[in-house]
């Protein structure tokens, strides 16, 4: 017999590589209808080091790989630890992690998210579900996108749900089913180029804005195989830095320039998934802070209405979704849709450890 309630912890690491978003939250099912409470979160930063090694790793060699494997699993489960002691956390009935992806690369039938080893959970001494998307993969999936079933439960009452972090990702419902595919890179470039300026991102886009788009690398960046691309596709760090840094960087432009670019490029990408489309778009995520990226794809959207909602769902949305994901696990259920990642068929994924 399945319980209504489920006391959980949801852990993500995202593209951006801002840190770690915790969120304490309990989901409760009645009648079939999921409603969730979100109480504590947090994000914890990496050390400048750690980052670096994320960063890297896709340059790694496979036992480089599984050491970075091991200390990522270590200080993920410490910091899941802490969190729980902090906020004297109880009667957890399970932690739901996603761990960091490092490969992605589902046409290879390939995909590595670290911090999944079997000993997080000895070291948080909790029950913990993980490796959400390794099964999709092996089912002819893309393994990404993964958060739109939890759009579909929580957030149903939106037309359109579009979050802005390391990429731009967009689900909403078609034909009955939903639908749902990465759309470009976002902060993975962004913070690229803010770095340059010793900074962690752009505050509210003041950076992009301050300079001119370049009409030739608009254009080259718009003609991007992937661009043309049906759906199901998602997208991996490999792209930003096999494809789209070295064609920022050929041209002898500005930062400024080359920011300003890309984020008409981002918001023209969106823009274009959502050409004369009305109803209600939900923005979550990072990005969602750059007014000024807010600002361009409002200017391609002007038939929608967008929704900007409350500071913890913006920030820890993703989290949320990766523990209602652990709880349909827990309950055999499906939490990977294969209209989305192109699977062959729905599947409840995951490891319990």
């Amino acid at each position: 017999m399945f319980k209504h309630n489920y006391n959980v912890i949801g852990v993500m690491s995202g593209t951006s590589l801002d840190g770690v978003d915790l969120a304490h939250v309990n989901f409760e099912i009645n009648n079939n209808k999921w409603s969730y409470q979100i109480f504590e979160c947090a994000t914890i930063s990496y050390s400048n080091e750690m980052i670096s090694k994320l960063k890297n790793g896709i340059h790694f060699s496979k036992t480089e790989l599984s050491e970075l494997n091991i200390e990522y699993t270590n200080l993920l489960g410490n910091i899941i630890s802490e969190f729980i002691a902090k906020n004297n956390l109880s009667n957890l009935d399970a932690v739901c992690s996603h761990g960091h992806t490092i490969l992605h690369q589902p046409e290879n039938g390939f995909t590595l998210q670290i911090g999944n080893l079997p000993e997080i959970a000895k070291i948080t001494n909790e029950k913990v579900i993980c490796n959400f998307r390794v099964q999709d993969v092996l089912f002819g999936g893309q393994g990404a996108p993964l958060v739109p079933i939890g759009d579909k439960i929580l957030f149903s009452e939106f037309d359109y749900c579009l979050n802005l972090g390391g990429f731009s990702n967009i689900s909403f419902e078609k034909n009955n089913e939903r639908i749902a595919f990465d759309i470009s890179p976002v902060n993975t470039v962004l913070n690229f180029y803010a770095n340059t300026f010793g900074l962690e991102y752009d505050n509210k886009g003041k950076i992009s804005e301050s300079g001119n788009i370049n009409a030739a690398l608009f254009d080259e960046l718009n003609t991007l195989d992937f661009y043309q691309k049906a759906y199901p596709k998602s997208l991996g760090f490999e792209f930003v830095k096999e494809t789209v840094l070295p064609i920022l960087e050929s041209y002898s432009i500005s930062t400024e320039d080359k920011m300003r670019t890309f984020t008409e490029h981002i918001a023209l990408q969106i823009g274009k998934i959502l050409q004369q489309k009305t109803g209600r778009l939900l923005i979550t995520g990072g990005g969602v802070y750059n007014e000024f990226l807010i600002e361009r794809i409002k200017n391609y959207l002007p038939t929608i209405d967008v929704i900007i909602p409350d500071e913890e769902t913006i920030q820890f949305k993703e989290a949320l979704i990766f523990a209602l994901l652990g709880v349909l696990k827990l309950r055999n259920e499906i939490n990977v849709l294969a209209s989305v990642t192109g699977a062959t068929h729905n599947h409840s994924s995951g490891e319990v450890f």
